[in-house]
């Protein structure tokens, strides 16, 4: 009898350590995933701040230049504008990664709750 509890005790223990296992080896999956995601945010926002800048000083250099009668113009209105469109480019992909994030965890927490659940279940 003693044998028996002693072995099911071990063998409820080494359950409850491949449990333990299973979840945080999802709970560094998750992690790893939100470090990416997250660096990829913060490298589409350097990008957007530095075409911003560019755009800026385009922008003083046409303005510095408005009076002059040649084509310049043309070349730096059109160089505003395209430094201008990949600095809004760079934002709209930063704030659409921000909406895709879906909670960080969430796949370890639910699987916890599924597990919680399932104790009870069975307890019952």
């Amino acid at each position: 009898m003693a044998g028996g509890l002693g072995a099911s005790l071990r063998q409820l223990g080494g359950t409850l350590l491949g449990i333990a296992h299973t979840r945080l080896e999802l709970l560094a999956t998750e992690v790893e995933e939100e470090k990416r995601r997250l660096l990829s945010v913060m490298a589409w926002g350097a990008f957007g701040v530095l075409m911003a800048s560019v755009s800026l000083v385009f922008l003083a250099a046409f303005v510095s230049v408005l009076f002059w009668d040649t084509h310049r113009l043309a070349v730096l209105g059109v160089l505003v504008l395209a430094f201008a469109a990949a600095c809004g480019l760079a934002f709209w992909q930063v704030r659409m990664r921000l909406r895709e994030s879906q909670g960080m965890l969430r796949d370890t927490l639910a699987e916890l709750d599924a597990d919680r659940q399932a104790l009870h279940s069975g307890a019952s």
